[in-house]
């Protein structure tokens, strides 16, 4: 970023060109994404604007975002904030990226349970609060639980509540020790739904994982110790929670070890089903106490 004078085009061009030769996928879009949110513009205003001069100001903005994108951190964290589900959320790395599949499973709890019908739900490892603060915006009258057992990931999600106007009942808890029914023993057995999207990649996977991911995304909402102790833990937690009969959990998976916790549950007596993303990867388990 050495020459004179710079338009748009051609700061998209060179910096397009520079993420290539740093080995970042979609080169192109990071750019973009970046020059928008310098600009203040949305990303595909920018073809309107590829001969309008960037001023000295706005290079010294660009640069050092240009310089951490390079290093392979996530375009999320270096803007602050993503969408999901129609929501701008604001996120940091203390907690993860929501991802699409997860949005797929919001549409399939909405689309479980219509809007009249009053609910009760709990998300367990909340992070951002994507879910429960998608869940509200779409179902206003149900009541929302949410919590996590990173403090700092529930400043950010009470934080993207408060901006967004939505009403979550927040609680800090681990789901390995947890204290949610000793402080609220009346809500025992009180949920409609409970909803998770756990943590659920193993340690010895690390080594095939994204620079972005292993590198900047918190390690406690990505590696279990293993698939059976936290699923495990997530099914005695809910059947805690749980409308007997008639409550529902849904959980997201591992695409690899979706058979292994629908055989730990069904040893234990508990049906559930399997059910894949759009990628055709199993991805969630749902299932009926």
């Amino acid at each position: 970023m050495h020459q004179e004078s710079w338009t748009v085009l051609s700061m998209l061009d060179w910096a397009t060109n520079y993420f290539n030769q740093k080995g970042i996928k979609n080169s192109r879009l990071s750019i973009e994404w970046l020059l928008a949110h310098v600009l203040d513009v949305k990303r595909l205003d920018l073809y309107l604007l590829f001969e309008r001069p960037l001023s000295s100001g706005e290079l010294e903005q660009l640069r050092p975002l240009v310089q951490r994108r390079a290093k392979h951190e996530p375009l999320q964290y270096i803007i602050g904030e993503t969408d999901f589900f129609g929501l701008k959320l604001s996120v940091s790395n203390s907690v993860l990226i929501p991802r699409p599949e997860t949005e797929e499973l919001v549409e399939r709890i909405l689309r479980d349970h219509p809007k009249d019908a009053p609910m009760k739900v709990m998300d367990i490892g909340t992070g951002s609060g994507c879910i429960a603060l998608a869940l509200k915006h779409h179902r206003p009258d149900w009541e929302i639980w949410a919590m996590d057992t990173s403090e700092e990931a529930l400043r950010q999600a009470q934080a993207n509540a408060k901006s967004l106007d939505l009403s979550v009942q927040w609680f800090q808890d681990d789901l390995f020790d947890t204290q949610f029914l000793r402080h609220h023993p009346e809500l025992a057995y009180q949920f409609d739904v409970v909803v998770s999207n756990p943590p659920y990649i193993l340690n010895e996977e690390r080594s095939n994982l994204d620079t972005e991911v292993v590198n900047y995304e918190p390690e406690l909402a990505l590696f279990c110790r293993s698939t059976g102790h936290m699923y495990e833990s997530l099914m005695n937690t809910s059947k805690q929670l749980l409308k007997k009969p008639g409550g529902r959990f849904y959980f997201e998976l591992h695409e690899r070890y979706g058979e292994e916790v629908r055989t730990l549950y069904s040893s234990v007596g508990i049906e559930a089903k399997i059910v894949k993303d759009l990628g055709e990867k199993d991805r969630f388990i749902v299932g009926t106490l």
